[in-house]
């Protein structure tokens, strides 16, 4: 009975809050002004999203009163994550600039040597291993 009385009161005072907007905007038909805050209803309250910064508050009424408390915002962690791989992706795509993409001359004729000597000890292995062909 009392979440029903809650979710009534919920639904009124969302009403209530959204009441101004609606009238505001009936009155001053802004076209660019679309009113500052949306209101969703939620288990035990409502939720208010302000469209200017995009902060999500979590309202419910109690004894009468509504009290909103900013939801946990995992936007902010991902917006200082993005900002840090956007910095980083700048700083790298500084430093490539910078330096050739092709190996030197002398890096290439070392990966050479190492080729041509894994090779001349494979097939050093491949000799030495290889069955005697007179036993079978």
């Amino acid at each position: 009975m009392r979440v029903s009385i809650c979710a009534a009161s919920a639904a009124i005072l969302a009403m209530t809050l959204s009441a101004p907007a609606f009238a505001q905007a009936a009155a001053s038909p802004d076209p660019t002004e679309n009113g500052r805050y949306s209101m969703t209803p939620a288990d035990g309250g409502f939720l208010r999203l302000d469209t200017r910064t995009g902060a999500v508050s979590l309202c419910k009424v109690e004894n009468g009163a509504a009290f909103c408390r900013a939801a946990t915002e995992e936007r902010a962690a991902l917006q200082g994550e993005i900002d840090r791989l956007v910095t980083q992706n700048e700083t790298l795509k500084k430093q490539q600039t910078g330096s050739s993409s092709l190996p030197s001359r002398q890096d290439f004729d070392r990966a050479l040597d190492y080729a041509e000597q894994f090779m001349r000890r494979m097939m050093r292995i491949m000799r030495d291993e290889e069955p005697d062909k007179n036993k079978t």
